[in-house]
């Protein structure tokens, strides 16, 4: 009886119905042509690597030894997921910075591993990061301080 890798094979299976849902959506937009992308191009080609990823991985999982799925990391899938919303719910009223490092908490906390204190250091090294790329460098329009934290 041929064995194969549930974890691979479930990945594998996920980010093909993923890429499959947003290839979906992108056929629903107008495509254009490599020289004139149209909305729908970009979204179509990246649905198109993620289904190529999910197959590879799904092949690549055929032929090894089983090994057997095991629990969920709820804490961490819960935290992860959070994260963005997060990010977007708080980025306005508290600005990029503190959105930022209140996002990248929650993200690294998600972890078992990390301490409080390596996920502060974390926190505050990619904050200052992404302020210095995006809000200097890029210069997007998102105040540093939110009006929630005026005084």
């Amino acid at each position: 009886m041929p064995s194969f890798n549930a974890k691979d094979m479930a990945a594998g299976a996920i980010f093909a119905a993923i890429g499959l849902a947003f290839m979906s959506g992108a056929l629903s937009l107008n495509i254009g042509t490599a020289f004139k992308m149209g909305p729908g191009y970009f979204p179509l080609v990246l649905s198109g690597l993620l289904i190529a990823f999910g197959l590879v991985i799904m092949a690549k999982s055929l032929n090894v030894a089983s090994m057997p799925i095991g629990g969920v990391p709820w804490r961490g899938l819960a935290l992860i997921l959070l994260a963005p919303i997060v990010f977007g719910a708080t980025v306005q009223g508290l600005g990029l910075s503190a959105a930022l490092l209140l996002t990248v908490l929650v993200a690294a906390l998600a972890s078992r591993r990390i301490g409080i204190a390596m996920a502060v250091v974390l926190a505050l090294s990619l904050t200052l990061f992404c302020v210095l790329v995006f809000a200097y460098g890029l210069r997007l329009p998102l105040p540093l301080i939110g009006h929630w934290l005026r005084l």
